[in-house]
């Protein structure tokens, strides 16, 4: 059996509120024909469909939309388990529908494996489902103290017993995998998921995922790994698009898994080439090296984090100019030079007001000079405010 998984899709995610919906769609389509040129039995994806609780209804459309294209009409099933980022509840609504078409929707951990007819390579898929497993969504408290140890122990052990207690309902003769949004001690962050490990409370062993399972799918780390210390091939098919610039230069993948009844699988890493990428540049030799980048039509189709080494700040003209000349720029971050600072500092008691807004943006900005324009429009505002304080 030939099954594809992959997790971490956050349908309605904007990049410092960039719209990624168009990227998010291109990835989808993708992910179909994917689907279609690998000969995908079954899809499972592992958490956090959408990036909210609450996704815009253009973001419902499109995640519906691609689960019929990706079920062909009930012919390849797809399972889909709720991540830290889903509501459970929200996105379970519509499994009375959707598993008739051959679409499984899991809002909750489940305490029984889901077992599902494979018709393209008739066998029988047992998945067992661990939806982001929080204390709140597995109903159960899981320590009466706030000790760190204690509850990661206590933690730990919830997990693996959930997970042994599902292998053990599994189907004889079926082909056994486990999927799961969680975090696995060792693994490798990004700035771009939101932590669920609190501490270090909600953290799982590698070595208590199921051992006897085929294949552990995990999702919440937007980084593609696989576990060292599991017991079995588990991994994290890693998010389809950098959704943080500390993603930038990582290649984004899905998984590819051949697994049968007897417990061993292989994998390969299908590379993606949908979505922009997330790059950062260093403009050492300050804006006529990004101008000379923008002429050689460097990066064109990237959503850019620039910093720039600069001698005073910019002005908001020269901004603007810049975002004009690329609509890819997120942020334009000036880097200051270091000034010689040997002139005797200026006593706060004996300095003027703007004498002090002027060491104080300074310091705020790295060594930056505010220009007249900028003093003056202080001083409109900070007459004003002690004419009010005058007035009371």
């Amino acid at each position: 059996m030939r099954i594809l998984h992959t997790a971490d899709w956050h349908l309605g995610k904007t990049l410092e509120g960039r719209s990624r919906l168009n990227e998010q769609a291109e990835f989808l389509e993708e992910l179909n024909k994917i689907v279609k040129e690998e000969k995908i039995d079954a899809v499972v994806m592992a958490g956090d469909a959408f990036d909210t609780v609450n996704p815009p209804a253009l973001a419902e459309q499109l995640f519906y939309e691609s689960l019929s294209a990706l079920s062909d009409r009930g012919k390849r099933p797809v399972v889909v388990i709720a991540g830290n980022h889903d509501n459970p509840d929200r996105l379970s609504a519509a499994s009375p529908l959707t598993t008739e078409h051959g679409i499984h929707l899991i809002g909750y951990p489940k305490t029984e494996p889901v077992h599902i007819e494979v018709p393209s390579a008739d066998e029988l898929l047992a998945v067992a489902a661990l939806a982001y497993p929080s204390e709140a969504r597995l109903n159960e408290v899981l320590s009466d103290t706030f000790e760190e140890k204690l509850l990661r122990d206590h933690y730990d052990i919830k997990i693996r017993q959930a997970f042994e207690h599902m292998s053990r309902q599994c189907q004889k003769g079926a082909v056994k995998i486990a999927a799961s949004h969680l975090y696995v001690a060792g693994g490798n962050q990004t700035d771009s998921e939101r932590p669920i490990e609190v501490g270090g409370a909600y953290t799982v062993a590698a070595e208590s995922l199921p051992a006897d399972a085929a294949y552990v799918a995990l999702g919440h780390l937007h980084r593609p790994q696989t576990i060292k210390r599991a017991k079995t091939l588990a991994r994290y098919s890693g998010s389809p698009l950098a959704y943080s610039f500390s993603e930038a230069g990582y290649a984004k993948s899905v998984t590819v898994v051949e697994a049968g009844p007897a417990g061993k699988a292989s994998w390969k890493e299908i590379f993606l080439s949908s979505g922009k990428p997330l790059v950062k540049w260093k403009a050492a030799n300050g804006l006529s090296e990004v101008y000379s980048w923008l002429e050689e039509g460097r990066d064109t189709n990237a959503w850019i984090d620039l910093e720039i080494r600069v001698t005073d700040q910019l002005s908001l003209e020269e901004i603007h100019r810049l975002r004009k000349s690329h609509p890819g720029f997120i942020h334009i971050r000036p880097i200051f030079e270091e000034k010689n600072t040997a002139a005797e500092p200026i006593k706060i008691e004996h300095a003027s007001i703007e004498d002090r807004f002027k060491k104080f943006y300074e310091k705020q900005t790295g060594g930056a000079v505010p220009d007249e324009e900028m003093v003056k429009l202080f001083l409109e505002l900070a007459s004003g405010a002690d004419d009010e304080e005058e007035a009371r």
